[in-house]
């Protein structure tokens, strides 16, 4: 554990907190259940030909001191869950193929060597004075000047005037238009213009004279 050999001379389960599988052949992915294993405080796995994610919820390993998973072929991104490992003393991802930026915060922090992501070309992050590409800080939104606003303002208003008085003067001459070049339209729409002229006409005096009538009765 932490670089260090460790030799038990007896048998006793209780003091079992490391588990060391360096230096075989073993394949395919790490079993998510290694997450269970909340009392372990080592966990070599390196050396081996190890594929796939690391498991998602290695933050859940809480007593965990020291974590090997170098020399593998491990790949994807580096859970930020490892942040929450806070008596990691030990780490080693070197020599696999993970990506993505590498967590930050906590007792992460400390482990500054940047030997302990070498050889994953894919990692960025300040410790490795690789910039992330898709980490880069949000611009904050403008704020538009007032000037600008009234500019827009005076924009607006002016193209809703044009759009009312383009579209008066297409009806306008549109009509009129088609009334100068139809002599027959021109000469049935003023003669139905006269008729309605003399039917409201008649129909205001009718109904003038009716009032008179009726305020003479009411007198008398």
């Amino acid at each position: 554990m932490k670089g260090r050999y460790n030799e038990y001379t007896n048998i006793d389960l209780g003091l079992v907190v490391n588990l060391d599988l360096s230096s075989n052949h073993l394949t395919g992915s790490i079993p998510e259940e290694f997450a269970y294993l909340a009392g372990l405080h080592g966990l070599n796995l390196s050396h081996n030909l190890l594929s796939g994610d690391m498991p998602i919820g290695i933050g859940n390993m809480r007593s965990l001191e020291s974590l090997d998973l170098s020399d593998n072929h491990l790949s994807g991104t580096i859970p930020q869950g490892i942040s929450a490992l806070t008596f990691l003393g030990h780490l080693n991802l070197s020599q696999n193929n993970f990506s993505g930026q590498i967590p930050e915060g906590n007792q992460i922090e400390t482990l500054d060597d940047p030997s302990i992501y070498a050889g994953n070309p894919l990692l960025c992050g300040d410790l490795l004075r690789r910039k992330c590409l898709d980490a880069e800080a949000p611009q904050p939104p403008k704020i538009p000047h007032p000037e600008d606003t009234h500019d827009e303002d005076k924009l607006e208003e002016a193209l809703f005037y044009g759009v009312v008085m383009l579209g008066f003067a297409t009806g306008f001459w549109g009509f009129f238009g088609v009334l100068q070049v139809k002599r027959d339209w021109r000469r049935a729409y003023f003669s139905f213009a006269d008729h309605a002229t003399d039917k409201a006409y008649v129909a205001i005096v009718v109904k003038v004279a009716k009032m008179k009538r009726l305020r003479r009765s009411r007198s008398t």
